[in-house]
């Protein structure tokens, strides 16, 4: 961050990010770093604490700022030889002008590593008041550019289709484009492109993996306390103790005479609560399996897990010392990890979503116990995204599977990120049945001329929330969302316009 004084004007902040934390500006920057300029008012308190507020400049300064960021990327008139294209600037502003403009924009054009010109921008936003219709779009257009550019419709808008609790953090919103549109919030056609954007996040409790979850968490529990020498004990879900809980165990075993076929022992406790819900539940647990089940459940020491394994090893007339020459929570992380392998094995193999060569990388046990376990919080994310859609929105085996095999080819090279949003391309009609009921989250059309660097395209769109957040909205409705179950959805217009300057 930089703050720039103008001798008696205010300081100006500047500001580098990515441009897609602005909603208003991620209509043409996407995630590509951006420079924002901002007023900033500082307040200094005998602590020297500086207080940063976000403020936005009268009309008269950010035309002044604009002009000094294009004459310094015109090689003919900048002092310095090198004229390295800079970061797109965005300037906050006041609406004070006849437009009512929320941001001012600018962007260099590059022809190599020269500029050759910059496209400038400008954003206003109003309420549904005052909504742009699709006429004026056109010639507002063409004011800016010549008449006789070939207009392309591209249209996209988005509908949310997943969960609606507030808490949630997951969301699976979909996205369509179409040409030739005839109407502004004219409904997607089916001919239309339609792409899923896919970020879920692990323990939603209406999920069927939460117990799985719940599970896993336990897992990292102990992963967490061999790294750090400290551990958070979770609440037990069992109110008998481990201790008791694996005395019972054995002693139903010794009961049955099963001790001498350990190993291939399917038993499986009719009382047993399932591992996963409905179809995701695998009914083989072996004996090893069994004891990890009621330890996750009852644990909250130490001491619970090392009492608990030297019953098994008596049990089994083991020699103590010699059996527990790892410690029991190694021993009890290990029984975790192949038991949570074998159930996601047997959801992706039995759905037949992916092959065990294609699981090697996270199956793996020749890494440490720190990488196996984020190894398989990676393959746990993967089976809470497969899951979800295949539960919520029904989607069929051909999406599931490439799905499927775009999170394992992109978590076998990236890190572990439940704020990384998947795509996935699907048919409007596998989900007709959502988009055709809801009123859209956002809404737009675009208008473009020329090609490649030279493209200059204005744009409208509605949203349910404003695209500034500098600027409060006098409405009938709140700021933050102007939708829910009304029948005559209501929204905000943003209208993104951008002219071409061209350097001799």
């Amino acid at each position: 961050m930089m703050l720039i004084s103008f001798g008696h004007q205010e300081d100006v902040q500047i500001v580098k990010m990515n441009g897609d934390r602005i909603p208003a500006v991620n209509v043409y920057c996407g995630n590509q770093k951006i420079f924002v300029c901002e007023k900033a008012v500082s307040n200094v308190s005998p602590l020297t604490y500086t207080l940063t507020v976000k403020l936005f400049f009268p009309s008269c300064l950010y035309r002044q700022l604009l002009s000094w960021y294009t004459l310094s990327q015109n090689a003919s008139m900048s002092a310095v030889d090198t004229n390295l294209p800079l970061y797109p600037l965005w300037v906050r502003c006041d609406m004070a002008d006849p437009a009512g403009t929320t941001w001012f924009g600018a962007e260099t054009i590059c022809v190599g590593t020269k500029v050759t010109g910059v496209k400038l921008y400008s954003i206003t936003c109003k309420d549904k008041q005052s909504l742009t219709t699709l006429e004026e779009l056109k010639q507002e257009h063409k004011k800016r550019h010549h008449p006789s550019s070939v207009f392309q419709f591209n249209l996209f808008g988005s509908t949310v289709v997943e969960n609606t609790t507030i808490e949630s953090q997951s969301s699976v919103t979909v996205d369509f484009k179409w040409s030739h549109m005839e109407s502004i919030l004219e409904i997607p056609p089916l001919s239309s492109t339609a792409t899923l954007n896919i970020k879920v996040a692990s323990g939603d409790m209406r999920s069927p993996m939460f117990e799985m979850y719940r599970e896993l968490e336990f897992l990292k529990t102990l992963a967490d306390g061999l790294r750090t020498g400290e551990t958070e004990w979770m609440e037990p879900l069992e109110s008998t103790s481990a201790v008791n809980l694996t005395k019972a165990y054995l002693e139903v075993l010794e009961f049955f005479s099963l001790f001498l076929v350990l190993k291939i022992s399917k038993l499986k406790s009719e009382t047993e609560t399932p591992i996963f819900n409905s179809f995701l539940e695998r009914g083989d647990l072996d004996f090893v399996e069994q004891l990890w089940v009621r330890m996750r459940k009852s644990v909250t020491s130490y001491q619970d897990i090392g009492d608990c394994l030297k019953l098994v090893i008596d049990a089994l007339r083991y020699d103590s010392s010699s059996s527990l020459s790892v410690t029991p929570v190694n021993m009890l992380l290990e029984m975790g990890l192949d038991k949570m392998r074998k159930d996601y094995i047997n959801y992706l193999i039995g759905e037949e979503l992916t092959t065990l060569n294609h699981l090697c990388y996270y199956l793996s046990t020749e890494v440490d116990l720190q990488e196996q376990v984020i190894r398989l919080r990676k393959l746990h994310h993967l089976l809470e995204i497969t899951v979800t859609c295949s539960t919520f929105l029904g989607l069929p085996y051909d999406r599931l599977f490439l799905l499927t095999q775009s999170c394992l080819q992109h978590y076998r090279t990236s890190p572990y990120d439940e704020e990384h949003e998947f795509k996935l391309q699907i048919k409007p009609a596998l989900i007709s049945h959502f988009y055709q009921k809801e009123h859209p989250v956002v809404w737009g059309v675009e208008l473009s001329s020329g090609h490649g660097s030279r493209e200059v395209r204005t744009s409208l769109q509605l949203s349910d929330r404003p695209l500034v957040d500098h600027v409060i909205f006098e409405t009938d409705f709140p700021n933050e969302t102007v939708n829910g179950d009304s029948e005559d959805p209501a929204f905000f217009s943003t209208v993104v316009c951008c002219s071409l300057v061209n350097f001799a």
